[in-house]
Formats: C-alpha cells, sequence, structure tokens
C-alpha cells in the first residue's frame, strides 16, 4: 500500500499544501523556502506511526493522505487529534495502535549523525549503528547450527527437485559467505548432493540438512544482504579507503596502505552516507515508508548526483516508498520524472507576516 497524494490544509492558519506521489518507488519532493516540506513529511512519518501527541502540537487543521488502495486517511487538528479511515465513502474512527500495525515507517531527519540514548546522553550515530552491526553479525555467527525438522516438517522431494533445491540453497550460501556468515554443516554429507547421493541410506539426511539450511537462510539472509550491499555502496564511493568486517566483527575503515582508521574520524559526508545506508539496510523492514529529508547535508556534488540512483536501487531491492525531500537539484539529478513540486495557496502573506515553513 503505497501513498499517492498528500494534502493539508491550513498550514499556521493561512495556506493548503499538496502533492501527489510518483508512482514509481521514489519521490523527490522540492520547493522554495517557506512552503512546509520538512513539517508536511513529519506530520505524515508522525500519522502512520500513530503519534497522535506530536500531530496535535502541529500547526494544521487537516491533512489527508491518500493511498494506493483507495483508502485514505484523515487528520482532523482542532479541538484534538481526531484521525478518521476513508474508504469506499465510508468514514470511521482509527487509533494509534491500529495505525502502528498499519504501516511500517522509517523518517531519516537531517539530524542524523547523533543518536540520544535511552541515558538521555547524545553519541555518534555512527558509533552506535557499528556496534549494532557488530551485535548482529556475532548473534548469527552463534546460531550457526542446524534446526533439526520434525518428522512432519522433513521434506519430501523427488532426486530431481532435491538437485536443484540444493543448487539454489549453496549459491544463497555462497552469497552469504561474502559477509562472513556460514552455517555448522554436518560431516559425511557431500555439498551440494549428487542424484544418487540422494538414492541411499543417508537420505533421511539430506532431508534434514535441506530443512535446516532452509531455516538458516530463512533468519540470516537479509542480514548477510544487507552487510554485503552496505559494503559495496560505500566502498564504491570512498576515495582511497575501504570499509571491511574484521576479524573480530568490527566495522573498521582501511586506508589503500594498510593503515586502519577509527570510524569518528571520517569524513562529515563519508558518515553521512554510512549512516543513511545503515537506517536503510539494517533498520527498516521491507515494504516500508521511508521518509529522507535533506539527504545532501554535507555531500559532494558528485556523491548528491550518485545517491539518487542508489535509493532507486534499494527501493526495488526492498520493496520500499521512498519521499525525499530536499533543496538540491543535484540529488534529483537526472531524474526530474521521479520530482513533484510541493505547491502551496495563499504561501507567504507578507503582510500577515507568516510564511508556511
Amino acid at each position: 500500500m503505497k501513498i499517492r497524494t498528500i494534502t493539508i490544509y491550513g498550514l499556521f492558519d493561512e495556506c493548503d499544501s499538496s502533492v501527489s506521489l510518483n508512482q514509481g518507488p521514489v519521490t523527490f519532493i522540492y520547493s522554495s523556502n517557506g512552503f512546509g516540506k520538512s513539517i508536511i513529511m513529519r506530520a505524515v512519518v508522525a500519522l502512520l506511526k500513530g503519534e497522535f501527541d506530536v500531530l496535535s502540537s502541529m500547526p494544521f487543521e487537516r491533512m489527508d493522505v491518500n493511498f494506493s488502495s483507495d483508502m485514505t486517511l484523515i487528520v482532523e487538528n482542532h479541538n484534538g487529534t481526531n484521525v478518521l479511515v476513508q474508504k469506499n465513502e465510508l468514514e470511521q474512527p482509527v487509533d494509534e495502535s491500529e495505525l502502528r500495525r498499519m504501516f511500517q515507517v522509517t523518517y531519516i531527519s537531517p539530524e542524523r549523525q547523533i543518536v540520544r540514548k535511552k541515558d538521555g546522553h547524545y553519541v555518534p550515530a555512527i558509533s552506535v549503528y557499528a556496534a549494532e552491526m557488530r551485535d548482529r553479525i556475532r548473534y548469527a555467527k552463534d546460531n550457526g547450527s542446524l534446526l533439526q525438522p520434525e518428522d512432519s516438517r522433513r521434506p519430501d522431494l523427488s532426486d530431481g527437485e532435491f538437485v536443484l533445491l540444493f543448487k539454489d540453497l549453496k549459491a544463497k550460501l555462497d552469497f552469504m559467505k561474502g559477509a562472513g556468515l556460514e552455517p555448522e554443516m554436518p560431516s559425511g554429507l557431500r555439498f551440494p548432493p549428487e542424484r544418487h547421493d540422494l538414492s541411499t541410506k543417508k537420505r533421511k539426511d539430506y532431508q534434514d540438512l535441506a530443512f535446516g539450511l532452509n531455516d538458516y537462510i530463512r533468519k540470516f539472509y537479509q542480514l548477510a544482504e544487507s552487510i554485503v550491499v552496505f559494503k559495496d555502496i560505500v566502498n564504491e564511493l570512498l576515495i582511497k579507503k575501504n570499509i571491511e568486517i574484521n576479524e573480530k566483527d568490527n566495522l573498521t575503515v582501511r586506508l589503500n596502505s594498510g593503515k586502519e582508521l577509527p570510524l569518528i574520524s571520517l569524513s562529515s559526508g563519508e558518515k553521512q552516507i554510512m549512516v543513511i545506508m545503515y537506517r536503510l539496510l539494517f533498520q527498516t523492514e521491507q515494504g516500508s515508508l521511508v521518509v529522507l529529508d535533506e539527504p545532501e547535508n554535507s555531500l559532494h556534488v558528485e556523491w548528491q548526483q550518485k545517491l539518487g540512483g542508489i535509493l532507486v536501487d534499494l527501493a526495488r531491492l526492498r520493496d520500499l516508498q521512498f519521499i525525499i525531500a530536499t533543496h538540491s537539484p543535484q540529488i534529483i539529478h537526472d531524474k526530474w520524472d521521479m520530482a513533484r513540486e510541493l505547491k502551496a495557496n495563499n504561501a507567504g502573506n507578507t503582510d500577515a507576516g507568516r510564511h508556511c515553513e
């Protein structure tokens, strides 16, 4: 279920704004300063996350968010926050918990390089995410034992079907090995097996192996994919250095000379790219809406021009819908067919001294 249009009324009591999103997975939204891009993006995020307390403090009267399923969410934001779901011309209230069940949303704000911990302290995001990645990798390595099936769950396939299945499993495991993830394989079994191996008394062992490998891949394939794609994207952009996962499962930076650098010594633009990619690959559920505000921060023009294509590829990989608010034509670059201008009526009434921002 993808967003089609966003309309907001009475922003700062004076302007109505609307935008129709691109039918593809990525929409770049641009406008002059003062038209309320960031407020509208935060309002959409708060709505889909069921954060009514956040919505109630925002200066607008009403917001309509229309979806590809022909459902419309209507927020009435006067005398308290009231949210209605409209479908087939019928309206009914919806509460915070139901909205949280309906939608997966990731919001990446302009202030993304700092993370507030539970104790209230602010720390560099790159350090927090590197530790989180290490913990994810270690968990996968600590849980590499293959699960044994109950008799009723043991796959019962023909010899030909088993051969094809094991070829597919091997291809996936070879890919996962590139992320440093491997299961604990049982001894005494050829992998992948040949057809005659499946006709022996070891057939049950191969059935168990197929079940266990399927279960392992189900649990950890996306983690492996995230690690590989993260490294590929970042290393494609970095100059005279690369990121890698060392033998202690730590994310490290290594210069072409071989010298290792602490993550915190990276430039602001390098950390921006790593933070954005980590949020997208490791903290965003497949099929989510992603609202990315001002991705151009600290990025050189060349990186800005490349970022749009990277985001389109990630959207397709993980079935994401991106709404990207930007002031930079370099972020949009050659993708103006995906760009939409946020239009506001009665914005910037200088006589009243108020603007929609």
